[in-house]
């Protein structure tokens, strides 16, 4: 499964991230620990909004998209810092 998915915070327009099957994705290190130690209640989000499209098939970028200067080259790095809790 692919996945497009933006964000609009306070009506402002936000980044937009592609992600292809089989492609490493989720949150980065500080909003999962965040998110893990958070108290198990409801919480109501307000002046955000993200939509996202989904398809079985792989989305290829444009060579436009590809060679922008707002790519993210080090977009990877925002998971080096998740513990492994898990043993192989």
């Amino acid at each position: 499964m692919a996945d497009y998915l933006t964000v609009i915070v306070e009506e402002v327009a936000g980044g937009a991230s592609l992600h292809n099957q089989m492609s490493a994705h989720g949150p980065d290190a500080d909003a999962f620990e965040k998110a893990s130690n958070a108290e198990l209640k409801p919480v109501k989000l307000s002046g955000t909004m993200a939509f996202m499209f989904e398809s079985r098939y792989v989305i290829r970028p444009t060579k436009y998209a590809m060679e922008t200067s707002e790519l993210q080259h080090e977009y990877f790095e925002v998971w080096q810092n998740l513990k492994k809790n898990f043993k192989a």
